[in-house]
């Protein structure tokens, strides 16, 4: 499970309704990726953040002893998952990504330029206030009753725990930033893939157009699309129980058996852990 790129994001905070949702039927590893939660941060000027997203993954795996995986990625977790298929198509079973796409492709239904949602993850990257994040959730959602000031408050004390994370990702947007895989070898290399491949999307999502996901099942043969309406960057979160049904019917479809007496699909989870989505 592969999170996105919002400040003060990490694994569980993107994934907890998931895991909770599908406990005891499926082995789901949700980590920090590179610059977040509990992980060392990087440097953009030194290493190419696409590149260590996905040698990160696939070091996870080889320590761990998993030969293949599926990999779940929202936002920046679906272009790290891109990019590990790209770069290690023999170690991925299956290909998911929601509210992704291969970012630099030219959009042709889509206005050119960063999106309102990305405008206000820099803004928020730069100034983590709880107003700032308030802002932020409220672009990410279709609902916004999922805009809680707890939530906003949360997100901006956790950003706020390493400076450097933070001023580190603004170094991605510098003219010194490492350039990584080009779009054009991405898809190129992505389009051949044979494995079971599913892309999700929210209608109304603001940060990521939906036309990327448009645009990756039309490149990639064993693939197959579903859109939220109602929904915005994160159908997880949003459409949760739906969700989890979509990507549990998925991983069933194409081969992937249940752990024996597996639990059936739960509700989210309430309380405090509900609280602590991320971006």
């Amino acid at each position: 499970m592969l999170h996105g790129t919002g400040p003060g994001a990490t694994g569980w905070a993107n994934f907890s309704r998931n895991i909770e949702g599908l406990a005891g039927k499926y082995r789901m590893i949700a980590l920090d990726s590179p610059g977040w939660g509990g992980s060392d941060t990087i440097d953009p000027t030194v290493e190419n953040r696409g590149f260590v997203n996905a040698e990160a993954v696939k070091l996870l795996m080889d320590e761990l002893g998993i030969e293949k995986a599926a990999l779940v990625g929202n936002s920046m977790g679906g272009a790290t998952a891109l990019q590990f298929c790209a770069m290690y198509p023999e170690r991925l079973s299956h290909l998911i990504t929601m509210g992704s796409g291969l970012f630099g492709n030219p959009l042709i239904f889509s206005p050119g330029g960063m999106s309102e949602g990305i405008r206000i993850i820099v803004e928020t990257y730069r100034n983590p206030t709880p107003e700032n994040f308030k802002r932020l959730v409220s672009i990410m959602v279709y609902d916004s009753s999922f805009v809680t000031d707890e939530l906003c408050e949360m997100r901006s004390r956790s950003s706020l725990k390493s400076p450097a994370n933070l001023a580190n990702w603004l170094k991605g947007f510098s003219p010194d930033a490492k350039p990584g895989m080009s779009v054009a070898e991405i898809q190129s290399k992505v389009a051949t893939y044979q494995g079971p491949s599913l892309f999700i999307h929210g209608r109304d999502d603001r940060v990521v157009p939906m036309e990327g996901t448009l645009q990756l099942v039309s490149m990639v043969q064993n693939s197959a699309a579903h859109i939220f309406n109602r929904c915005g960057h994160w159908a997880q979160i949003e459409h949760a129980a739906a969700f989890n049904a979509l990507l549990d019917g998925f991983l069933q479809a194409n081969g992937v058996t249940p752990a024996s007496g597996g639990t059936a699909l739960g509700a989210p989870p309430t309380g405090e852990k509900a609280k602590a989505w991320g971006g």
